[in-house]
């Protein structure tokens, strides 16, 4: 792409490998075409770092963005390894242990319900407050005795601010320790990751707040429900982010805060050796994560076939990936997920919420695409 000599050219930082210069241009591409855009780029391959890139005013590889649902992968990978370790049975009914979460007609419900956003519990008639969305545990305690909003395991729609308030209740009672604890003992501090359930203070100065784009048209019906745009008032999700209980409190369903390199990281260690370690998941639990969950319309988005096991189906959304292909996106735009069948770790994160709305910003379409023709090209080469 050439610009016009009156339009500068959106400044590029950071490295590529070589084989890789096509993905840099697609991100210059990007950058240039949506003037003032502060974004990073993060990519592994059979886990090594191929691309670290980012563009912006202020912006850094080690400037920390509000990435909204983005924890949801961090926290279904914790119970990915809880199922792996014999801790956790998905199988079992979430009332045996958490005996509040009957009520309802819910006692039937198991985990892998909860996972594949079967369970109906998107939020409150009445809606929820900032202080009650930031705290899963307040959270949990809040949607255990509610109605389902539709016939328990009949439907499935995407639990937007919740799902992980759920999962998070079962993985507490059943080991005494939180999502959050599990991730940055096993995941976050040993692997050195720059993604946090949870900002210490000492890291607030790199935190760059969340900017808003054109307001998108008000969700109405379940999507209303699911995003708190009910309640009086309906949730910011840009003054959500900004608030530093929010980030300190690290709901993994609404609050992580990170860089692309963390999360690409993240990916790569569940597939692929990172520094000598051998990749956390192992063949049979890989394989139950990323099987398709939810066959038909996401009674929330809209979108088909929305979810493997509590992680999107990224080969759904983006056609040059694999059909196992596991991740997650924030509503700011953000994407990120691991391909197994191209030993690939994306990250894609930005600052200013895209106009093209939540599910991965649009551009992830052209800068996934550069990416996976850049493997094609480079083959085995690359291992």
């Amino acid at each position: 792409m050439n610009a016009s000599p009156t339009t500068p050219v959106a400044a590029v930082h950071g490295s590529v490998d070589g084989r890789f210069a096509a993905v840099r241009e697609e991100f210059a591409a990007v950058a240039h075409e949506e003037p003032g855009l502060s974004a990073q780029l993060a990519v592994r391959l059979h886990g090594r770092p191929v691309v670290d890139l980012w563009t912006g005013p202020e912006v850094s590889g080690d400037s920390l963005f509000a990435l909204y649902s983005s924890g949801k992968g961090a926290a279904h990978l914790v119970t990915a390894l809880l199922v792996q370790d014999g801790v956790l049975d998905l199988d079992r009914p979430v009332a045996r242990d958490w005996p509040e979460f009957a009520a309802a007609g819910k006692a039937g419900l198991t985990l892998r319900d909860l996972m594949a956003h079967r369970a109906g519990l998107l939020g409150t008639a009445a809606g929820l407050s900032t202080e009650e969305l930031a705290d899963e545990r307040r959270l949990a305690r809040l949607l255990a005795p509610l109605d389902p909003a539709w016939p328990p395991g009949s439907g499935y729609g995407y639990h937007a601010f919740t799902v992980t308030a759920l999962t998070g209740e079962v993985v507490r009672r059943a080991t005494g320790r939180t999502l959050q604890e599990h991730y940055a003992e096993w995941l976050r501090i040993p692997y050195g990751l720059d993604f946090h359930l949870g900002l210490p203070e000492s890291e607030e100065p790199r935190y760059l707040p969340a900017q808003p784009s054109p307001p998108p048209t008000a969700p109405t019906g379940l999507t209303a429900l699911a995003f708190n745009a009910h309640a009086d008032p309906p949730t910011d999700l840009v003054a959500y982010a900004n608030t530093r209980a929010v980030r300190a409190n690290g709901s993994a369903s609404s609050a992580s805060v990170g860089t692309a390199r963390g999360l690409a990281k993240l990916y790569a260690a569940a597939v692929s050796t990172v520094e000598g370690r051998a990749p956390l998941l192992g063949p049979d639990v890989l394989a139950e994560f990323t099987a398709p969950h939810t066959p038909g319309v996401d009674l929330v988005t809209g979108e088909e076939s929305h979810f493997l096991l509590g992680f999107e189906a990224q080969g759904v959304r983006y056609g040059p990936l694999s059909a196992r292909a596991f991740g997650h996106s924030g509503a700011v735009g953000a994407q990120s997920f691991a391909d197994p069948g191209t030993g690939i770790a994306y990250s894609y994160t930005r600052r200013r919420f895209s106009p093209g709305g939540g599910g991965g910003a649009p551009e992830n379409h052209r800068l996934i695409a550069a990416v996976t023709a850049a493997v094609q090209r480079s083959g085995s080469a690359m291992r």
